[in-house]
């Protein structure tokens, strides 16, 4: 295959030894992959800088039998702010780990990478709840994997009445009468309903340039972490 040319973004890191570590770079052509940075932990290794944790970067990787190896790497965005702050490396973290987990090998990984770079970009960069930045990542990414919500206007068990609930578990929107039998439905605005809408057609440039009221935001809020652990399968905060 040879040498193969790619940009990446770091979700993780361990150390090897005393001179090498291990990555996991999120990329846009090859998916999520292994990486060994051989040398990158010596203090005048030209890799030690592109292999850090939430680097993105120019990467030049060579396939091996069980992984790949870097050649060579230059840092494009180190997200330096949120370094320098442990409640947004916190959410950081929170962000690679959910890209991890649903990412792999060989797949097309474009627009994962995409919203997660402007996802940390905003968390490093813009004063905003940093919670709502959560609800928001996880409402748009299920979307991009495949987990997409009827979010018509109308019912979408009768198609005639005025929709006013969120099925968690049927991933649609419902009217009061049918949302009776349906435990999981949860009552939204119709802001809410607008902004889910928002959230996963918008261009992914303004994905997080719009507002809501507080009441809007704490439905969003529920909504994204409720539906987001039924569709994943298990708990996240």
């Amino acid at each position: 295959m040879g040498v193969i040319k790619t940009k990446g973004l770091v979700l993780s890191q361990y150390n090897l030894n005393d001179n090498d570590r291990m990555i996991t770079l999120l990329t846009p052509n090859l998916g999520k992959i292994g990486c060994a940075a051989i040398g990158s932990r010596k203090s005048k290794s030209p890799l030690m800088a592109g292999t850090q944790f939430l680097c993105f970067g120019d990467f030049m990787v060579y396939k091996g039998i069980s992984s790949y190896r870097i050649n060579s790497c230059e840092p494009i965005e180190i997200f330096y702010n949120i370094r320098l702050d442990i409640d947004k490396l916190n959410y950081a973290v929170r962000v690679t780990k959910i890209i991890n987990d649903v990412t792999g090998e060989n797949d097309n990984s474009y627009r994962v990478l995409q919203l997660a770079l402007n996802t940390l970009y905003v968390i490093a960069n813009v004063e905003m709840d940093l919670d709502f930045v959560m609800s928001i990542f996880k409402f748009r990414l299920l979307s991009i994997i495949g987990f997409k919500p009827d979010l018509k206007h109308v019912c979408s068990v009768c198609n005639k009445n005025i929709s006013k609930y969120f099925s968690i578990m049927d991933d649609c929107l419902k009217c009061a009468d049918c949302a009776t039998f349906d435990k999981s439905a949860i009552q939204v605005t119709e802001s809410t309903i607008k902004s889910l809408f928002y959230i996963i057609n918008c261009d992914p440039k303004k994905l997080y340039s719009f507002k809501v009221s507080d009441e809007s935001k704490a439905e969003i809020n529920l909504i994204s972490k409720l539906y987001f652990n039924r569709c994943m399968e298990r708990e996240y905060e």
